[in-house]
């Protein structure tokens, strides 16, 4: 395989970095073996939820990492050209298939007409295609069943009374018309109580909700049950601050759409969307993998005084 034979070019003896391709029994098996003491996991919240109880009832160390919905705070006085960009970018690249996509533009106050209208242009405008055609800019999703689960959550948000401004689930791709497309969808007038606020979708699927102010913007962000990342975009210091500091997700990004831009960065979230105490990369990875180790030495003396009835003193 591909990556084992990566690991090996990299220096890394056999053995130490095994694929393993299995189900809920080989998961099972693994969280219950004597010889594994930690275990890490992304996937959906339901078998993360799973792994660390199992995991932990045979005293492992576990950090599982669930789902996500997160969310993009767009003030009035940002910079649209930039905020729309960001959220292109971040909701429809790789389809929508990623941990860290942006799935919910918050829009306060006046910023919900214009912010609409241009980033539903833009995504009208996106070119899906063939992954390995250096001219698409979305390609399909992974399989068909999962088109079909993306495309009912759009039917669901349609149904609950979400205005669908623009749909993507007509998109055909000459040459490819097997393939599992489905193109951007933008809905506006979202509602926290709709299905396609409350689940991650993991597709091609945007949803603006629109909020009278930033504190109102928090009080949505915080009170969803994942906590992954979040993002505010604005020109005022002290609104970024102030998000900063109060809204309840494990990644903040200040103008910054996905807040995972560096290697050593913590990533995980809060809430539902990380069980655990560590989160993944960086020192809190070094740390998670790794046990400490104390060691204290002393060597025999010829002047010993005898038997010591407290702690030795540093010398």
């Amino acid at each position: 395989m591909l990556a084992l034979d990566q690991v090996r070019d990299a220096g890394l003896p056999d053995g130490v970095f095994e694929v393993v391709q299995g189900d809920q029994v080989a998961v099972n098996a693994l969280l219950r073996h004597a010889d594994v003491a930690a275990v890490s996991f992304v996937g959906s919240t339901r078998v993360a939820e799973h792994v660390r109880s199992e995991g932990c009832r045979h005293g492992k160390r576990v950090q599982a990492l669930g789902g996500a919905k997160n969310h993009l705070v767009v003030l009035p006085d940002a910079d649209l050209d930039q905020v729309v960009d960001a959220l292109i970018g971040s909701a429809y690249g790789a389809a929508g298939e990623r941990c860290m996509a942006v799935s919910v533009a918050v829009a306060v106050g006046s910023a919900g007409e214009a912010l609409v209208a241009r980033l539903a242009a833009r995504a009208r405008a996106l070119r899906v295609g063939d992954g390995s055609d250096p001219a698409s800019e979305m390609g399909p999703l992974i399989t068909a069943a999962h088109r079909e689960a993306v495309a009912a959550h759009v039917q669901s948000g349609v149904e609950q009374g979400a205005q669908l401004a623009v749909d993507g689930r007509g998109v055909k791709v000459e040459g490819r018309e097997r393939g599992f497309f489905l193109g951007p969808c933008l809905f506006d007038h979202v509602q926290p109580q709709m299905r396609i606020y409350r689940e991650e979708i993991f597709g091609p699927v945007l949803s603006v909700v629109r909020v009278p102010d930033l504190a109102a913007a928090l009080d949505l962000v915080n009170a969803h049950e994942y906590g992954n990342g979040a993002a505010l975009f604005t020109r005022d210091g002290a609104s970024a601050r102030a998000f900063a500091r109060h809204v309840q997700a494990g990644m903040v990004g200040i103008n910054v759409p996905i807040p995972v831009p560096m290697a050593f960065y913590s990533f995980g979230g809060w809430k539902r969307s990380l069980f655990g105490e560590a989160h993944a990369y960086g020192m809190e990875a070094v740390r998670f993998y790794t046990r400490y180790k104390a060691v204290m030495q002393r060597w025999p003396e010829p002047d010993r005084k005898g038997p010591e009835f407290s702690f030795p003193a540093s010398h």
